[in-house]
């Protein structure tokens, strides 16, 4: 049996090497397409959802995904507290003064024209421009006031979480980004890894074919091939958890080895793409929490606004009518808000610095426990992992059948003696 199998692969030993090689073409090429269909393509692909076509799967789930890498930064890392905490009202109001004097001065000119024409076109410059500036010296307190109220009352006016998840929903593309950023380099790897251990699987299945031949052989190891190396590759990448010493020899999962580095990369992330003050504010403004917000904003104004009016009464014969008088201050309170994520811009670099989400959230993340720290990558693999491995099967098993066909081929030439043919074919 041993000298009929050598004969064969002296006969035949292109054909014979060419296994290992198409094995490990297999593994890398199957491992690659299973990392692509989780995050591409971003929207629905094919004839009829969910079935007759693709739609990446951390994409498709983006609520899931999101709410999950949610829970690794809400609330082990960072808190809505902490992100306030760290401003200083004093400063931001002294970095978005000019801004809001020019805001100030826009608004009161416009709301006394469209509510009061008459009046404010009546007042000699002088009043008019000494009601702006008594207004625009209040300016800075309120935004004081509104930061000191906001520390205080924090859970009344912003969800984190409810940010982080809507900013991720609303873009599948960051989402993605957020998993990729994570396993960077173990997405390569699991790529790389195919072709090695196809190639392993190769070399086995050209000993195996050397000796026994039949037509399931091929296919069934092609099969084998795409499911084992996903399989393999996955497992060197989240085990073990902790390090492991086998003889000379240390072994830790991959992920857990670049915590360090993931955790920088991570962190410099969610501070530049999802933790941004304009998002923070954003979401004060228009979360779930907005009514409360909007009744806070009113206060402070209507504040500011009741006793401006009262000095402006020294110099003029105030004769807002009350309705019109409330519905001025209501306008300016709606314009405020809308104007504020244009002010937010103003003191965002200074809010970046201050809250240092970046280097926060990284020195948290070096020291996170492992089953945790493996939250921020694992569930990205097992949302619908058998599917991936499946299609990984199908597809080695596809380029077996391609396989039998060509050894058949060859070998049913080489008996009706075209031998000298093959040659010329490459196939010898």
């Amino acid at each position: 049996m041993l000298e009929n199998a050598i004969a064969q692969f002296s006969s035949h030993w292109l054909l014979y090497l060419s296994m290992p090689l198409t094995s490990g073409l297999v593994g890398y090429v199957t491992n690659v397409i299973a990392i692509k269909m989780m995050f591409h393509p971003l929207d629905f692909w094919g004839i009829k959802p969910p079935f007759l076509g693709w739609q990446g799967i951390i994409p498709r789930k983006a609520g899931k995904m999101a709410a999950i890498a949610c829970d690794t930064l809400v609330p082990h890392l960072v808190s809505e507290k902490e992100v306030f905490e760290r401003l200083d009202p004093d400063q931001v109001a002294a970095e978005i003064e000019q801004p809001i004097l020019d805001m100030v001065e826009h608004l009161t000119r416009e709301i006394l024209s469209e509510y009061e024409p008459t009046l404010w076109e009546s007042l000699p410059n002088a009043i008019r421009n000494m009601i702006i500036k008594r207004v625009q010296e209040d300016a800075p307190n309120v935004v004081k006031e509104l930061m000191d109220q906001m520390k205080d009352n924090i859970s009344d006016v912003f969800d984190l979480k409810d940010m982080v998840i809507t900013t991720l929903i609303r873009d599948r593309e960051l989402i993605n980004k957020v998993f990729q950023e994570a396993g960077r380099e173990e997405f390569i790897f699991i790529g790389r890894s195919g072709f090695y251990f196809g190639f392993l699987f190769g070399l086995l299945q050209m000993v195996g074919w050397m000796f026994y031949q039949a037509d399931w052989q091929l296919p069934l190891f092609g099969l084998l091939v795409g499911y084992a190396t996903n399989w393999v590759a996955l497992r060197m990448i989240f085990q073990p958890q902790q390090p492991r010493k086998f003889g000379p020899f240390v072994v830790q999962g991959l992920f857990f080895k670049r915590q360090r580095e993931i955790s920088r990369d991570y962190g410099k992330l969610i501070a530049d793409e999802i933790v941004t003050p304009i998002n923070v504010i954003e979401a004060v403004l228009k979360g779930p929490y907005a009514d409360q917000m909007f009744n806070m904003i009113a206060r402070a104004v209507t504040r500011s606004i009741d006793e401006q009016a009262g000095v402006a009464r020294r110099f003029v014969a105030w004769t807002v009518g009350s309705d019109s008088y409330v519905q001025m201050k209501h306008a300016a309170v709606e314009r405020i808000v809308q104007q504020a994520p244009d002010l937010a811009r103003s003191v965002n670099d200074y809010a970046r610095e201050a809250m240092d989400i970046k280097n926060v959230l990284a020195g948290r993340l070096e020291v996170l426990p492992p089953e945790q720290f493996e939250g921020m990558l694992r569930p990205a693999f097992q949302e619908d992992e058998w599917m991936l491995i499946a299609v990984g099967a199908a597809l080695g098993f596809c380029v077996g059948v391609g396989q039998v066909m060509i050894f058949t081929a060859v070998m049913a030439a080489d008996k009706l003696n075209l031998g000298s043919f093959l040659p010329a074919l490459g196939l010898v």
